[in-house]
């Protein structure tokens, strides 16, 4: 594969592994790191791959919040409650901890239904996801 096709397999499966997709990025992201493929750009294929798959979660609690009842639904009602709470203590603040394997999603889904301003929501969810895959470039490298 070209070094492209590396990279946009990477934002690819970044992508998924922000929605309710079952993709993994974090066993790509190193596998590409052993390869030798630049850090960097593997960092910045990553980070807008999984930011915008989170955009696809706002977008599921901007107009199917009526929904989340269903099995089909991206984030469980638990998680659903407990993002909320987060939403009611600290508001859009929340969005920085979007990485967390647990209830990550669900606060992107919060996002949008408590409405945030997409830009708003897109600079939060990028800040945070992209200080997660640069903590994990680090972590490898520093091994």
């Amino acid at each position: 594969m070209t070094p492209l096709g590396d990279y946009i397999l990477l934002f690819f499966a970044s992508f998924g592994a922000a929605t309710l997709l079952p993709f993994y990025s974090e066993i790509l992201l190193v596998s590409q790191l052993q390869a030798g493929l630049p850090p960097l750009w593997l960092w910045a294929f990553a980070s807008a791959g999984n930011t915008l798959g989170a955009g696809v979660n706002w977008l599921i609690g901007l107009k199917l919040s009526h929904y989340a009842d269903r099995r089909w639904f991206p984030a469980r009602p638990k998680d659903l409650e407990r993002a909320q709470g987060w939403f009611g203590r600290y508001g859009k603040w929340t969005l920085l901890m979007s990485w967390l394997p647990l209830g990550g999603d669900a606060l992107t889904v919060v996002g949008g239904i408590m409405r945030i301003p997409l830009l708003t929501f897109f600079v939060l969810v990028a800040l945070g996801k992209g200080v997660r895959y640069a903590m994990l470039i680090l972590g490898y490298n520093a091994l």
